[in-house]
């Protein structure tokens, strides 16, 4: 029995034989307030290939051809086909419905079911908000989640219009990938959609609040829209929204050279969404918590940008133009992200110039930690099924792809490349497309053979390591230079062989200036290919204080200090004059803190020397975030207290230097919230919350008020008066999930079990409030009080990962792992369990990436003690 599974055979196999015309849904969510079901009535035209003796064999039948349509349903009424009513207990089992006796040409097919709404954040979510009571809709499709609201054939090559008809409760609004209608009689009938894949339509009802504006240029004019619930209303800043919407619109068309392609530009900000937003045509669904309700640091907003320029981009790349199968995903994934950063770098009048810098510090720490997990795999993946892709979207897929996609333009050239991307999509418009498609249409712009690269960057898995290896004379000239390669084996487990390939890096030579500014003299651009490869640019030169390869982040490596440099950086890294080259600095550092080549107490050391003169508040609170997790899992044990101790020092002290108002300001708050420990520190804590204490230009506004009750819950000073105190200041969704988060931190083994027990005992709780009791629940300074949650873990998980959906089981999977529990015996007792339990492959995967983070913190905790 297939389940809710879907092979890529059997998606080739039905697309050869069925071509999709059109989609005609009509819901009936009159009931949404209540919940429940509601009735979805869905009538497919679709034309069946001619008969013939291969088409029998495939099909396993000479008397016609069958195929099958997708849905999951509680109840199925009605199953049509070409007038012929069907039975459906014969035909609907195990999220299929059976289409026995196909006619060749044209077969018209009705479904009437009754669907569910979930609290999952999958098919069509609904959400109450507890301000005023009302019910809020949204669908979230990808990957395989249309066959929740509507029968469908679910794979993205199998492109159709879509018509939506939907029936919903006085005073609602509907949207949907076409513009809004007029309703009638609470009845809002939308006109087809263009030809779009299942998996990008969407619907979004109830009592929104909506701003509306235009984007005009050149006689063009696509009306925009931003949605949020109510609630959430005073907060929405719509103007900056729209400027950076605007922003986008100008650069991808001129970019790509062809038109805005869907009727309208809606973005709705939706509660409880499992992702950052979803690229639904013309109407893209992104998290409310980027509706900021407090104040944020810059970062925050540079990150929202990205994430709309991202959605945005997709428009072209994913949805006028869509992969045939999911194993182009990354692609999909890696050119809005790519393009999304490119425009916040490049686009006139952008606050992010400099995004590149958080690129390489954010984004491709997340590649550098994927690509060395056990799951490691090629950036064109073997995608062989849908549970392959659930858990696909991950570093590889966003980052390296994107990274990997920022040589390429360097290797073909910025105009040849856009060039390139032009002809795809006037080629390919509304159709579905493979990786070999985009890679012609760049070779005969850039005059480039791209085979050899594609092979040995995106077939391969895995990370290169550069070196500098440098000699000098008496008197300080260099006498020869060159660039090491190195291909360290796969983690173990993981699929390919470690390959070396070629990279075009530039070598930035840095001195300090007479202002103590650490500034680029030298530069030099080269293709590294092979073992070694010489650098006689530089021979010659006088060495200069640091030699930093990569420099520009051209490439994807990962790049090593020499000792000279390594050396002058730890006293002098925050002296770098441009941001860049001291986040690929800062990213190498943590990467050897990863890697067990600098111990934990050093690291800490080399932050706490240059985080004081770091102006980009992104990297610093990665650093933030970075050092935590260094004290917490790579620190010997031994020495974790005063590690922390020396931490939380510094973070108040950073606190109260901090330019008043200012984002590092708030971002040394969360900070120091995070670890204070000390009766001390907590009463400080406490009295900010309570007005006795005050930090000059600290605002506690609400997010940071939970951000201290939170640290006081894990602590033990706050119980279930002070957490139900603070709700009552904040009866809104997000404030439910914070005190659901401060109530699962309290240290006392009642807190753990109720967390525990309202988790994986019973499925009820909606996916934010299950992903915040999970995030309370695990506190790395519990690890006495939560060790015996290790043996319940795996005696539950195969169950959970059969019973739940996909969203809600992985959530418990990653999240419930004793990760906090380093030693030799976590690892032991999940051997035993992978061995056993018998996991499918996409439980086995999320398993071992978990074990392999224990693995890893073990050897750094180990190199840490020497």
């Amino acid at each position: 029995m297939p389940g809710t599974n879907l092979t890529r055979e059997e998606a080739q196999q039905r697309a050869k034989l069925l071509t999709v015309d059109s989609y005609e849904i009509d819901l009936d969510l009159s009931g949404a307030q209540e919940g429940g079901t509601f009735r979805s009535v869905t009538t497919v035209r679709f034309d069946v290939a001619e008969n013939d003796a291969e088409t029998d064999a495939e099909n396993g039948t000479g008397n016609g051809t069958e195929s099958f349509i997708d849905l999951v349903a509680p109840t199925v009424h009605e199953v049509t086909l070409n007038g012929d009513r069907l039975a459906v207990d014969e035909v609907f089992a195990d999220s299929r419905i059976a289409l026995p006796g196909l006619l060749e040409g044209r077969n018209i097919l009705r479904v009437v079911a009754d669907c569910a709404y979930t609290n999952t954040g999958e098919g069509l979510h609904r959400f109450v908000d507890p301000v005023d009571d009302q019910a809020y809709l949204y669908t979230q499709f990808e990957v395989p989640d249309a066959r929740r609201v509507f029968a469908s054939f679910e794979q993205p090559d199998l492109k159709a219009t879509f018509r939506f008809t939907v029936r919903a409760p006085e005073g609602w609004t509907v949207i949907s990938n076409s513009p809004t209608p007029e309703p009638r009689e609470n009845v809002w009938a939308f006109e087809p959609t263009p030809r779009i894949s299942s998996y990008i339509t969407a619907l979004i009802v109830g009592p929104y609040h909506a701003v509306h504006s235009v984007y005009e240029k050149d006689g063009q004019r696509v009306p925009l829209g931003i949605y949020c619930r109510p609630s959430l209303a005073e907060h929405l800043d719509a103007d900056a929204i729209f400027e950076v919407t605007r922003q986008g619109f100008d650069w991808f068309q001129e970019k790509f050279d062809y038109a805005y392609p869907f009727e309208k530009y809606d973005q709705l900000f939706v509660p409880e969404f499992n992702a950052g937003a979803m690229e639904n045509a013309g109407a893209v669904t992104i998290r409310d918590q980027y509706v900021f309700r407090s104040k944020v640091t810059d970062a925050a907003y540079e990150v929202r940008a990205e994430t709309i320029l991202h959605e945005l981009a997709h428009m072209w790349f994913g949805d006028l133009v869509t992969m045939e199968w999911w194993n182009d995903l990354w692609l999909n994934e890696s050119f809005a992200t790519y393009t999304s950063i490119a425009c916040q770098s490049a686009a006139p009048g952008s606050r992010w110039p400099h995004s590149w810098t958080t690129f390489a510090n954010s984004m491709k720490t997340w590649a550098y930690r994927q690509d060395q997990l056990p799951s490691t795999h090629p950036i064109m993946a073997d995608i062989r099924d849908l549970d392959d892709v659930l858990v696909n979207f991950d570093g590889i897929t966003y980052a390296k792809g994107a990274s990997v996609l920022k040589q390429l333009v360097a290797y073909v050239g910025e105009d040849a490349f856009f060039r390139g991307v032009q002809a795809y999509f006037k080629r390919h418009a509304f159709g579905n497309t493979r990786l070999s498609d985009l890679l012609g249409a760049l070779e005969e712009t850039s005059g480039r053979d791209l085979r050899t690269w594609s092979k040995a960057w995106l077939e391969t898995a895995g990370i290169n390591v550069l070196r500098p290896e440098i000699e000098t004379d008496a008197e300080g000239i260099i006498t020869s230079f060159a660039v090491r390669q190195e291909a360290p084996a796969l983690p173990a487990g993981a699929q390919g062989e470690p390959t070396l390939r070629p990279h075009r890096i530039a070598i930035g030579a840095y001195d300090l200036d007479p202002g103590g500014k650490l500034v680029r003299g030298e530069r030099v651009e080269l293709d590294v290919d092979g073992e070694l490869t010489a650098v006689p640019q530089l021979v010659g030169v006088r060495r200069p204080a640091v030699v930093l390869l990569n420099d520009d982040d051209l490439s994807y490596a990962k790049v090593r200090l020499d000792e000279r440099s390594l050396a002058f950086v730890t006293e002098h890294l925050g002296d770098f004059a441009e941001s860049l080259p001291r986040a690929l600095c800062w990213a190498s550092a943590w990467d050897m803190t990863r890697d067990a080549e600098l111990p934990a107490r050093d690291y800490l050391a080399l932050v706490l020397s240059g985080i004081g003169k770091e102006s980009d508040i992104g990297v610093v609170q990665s650093l933030q975030r970075q050092v935590k997790l260094a004290v917490d899992s790579y620190a010997a044990p031994a020495s974790r207290e005063t590690l922390l101790t020396r931490w939380t020092e510094a973070t108040l002290a950073h606190l109260r230097a901090a330019t008043p108002g200012g984002d590092h300001q708030l971002a040394w708050a969360r900070a120091f919230a995070a670890t204070a420990r000390t009766p001390e520190q907590l009463d400080l804590l406490e009295g900010l919350l309570d007005g006795s204490q005050e930090i000059e230009g600290l605002a506690v506004d609400t997010e940071l008020r939970w951000a201290f009750v939170q640290r006081l819950a894990a602590v033990g000073r706050f119980d279930e008066a002070e957490i139900g105190a603070e709700y009552e200041r904040d009866r809104t969704a997000a404030g439910e999930r914070h005190a659901t988060s401060a109530r699962a931190a309290r240290p006392t083994e009642e807190a753990k079990a109720e967390a525990w027990a309202s988790v994986v005992d019973s499925d009820k709780l909606p996916n934010a409030v299950q992903e915040a009791v999970i995030g309370g629940f695990v506190q790395s300074d519990q690890r006495e009080l939560l060790a015996p949650y290790t043996d319940r873990y795996f005696e539950v998980l195969k169950d959970v990962w059969e019973s739940r959906s996909h969203e809600m089981a992985q959530q418990i999977a990653v999240g419930l792992y004793p990760a906090v529990q380093v030693s030799e015996e976590t690892l032991r007792r999940t051997d035993a369990w992978l061995t056993s339990a018998e996991p499918s492959a996409a439980l086995r995967r999320l398993v071992s990436e978990s074990r392999a983070g224990v693995e890893r913190a073990l050897r750094a905790q180990a190199a840490d003690a020497r």
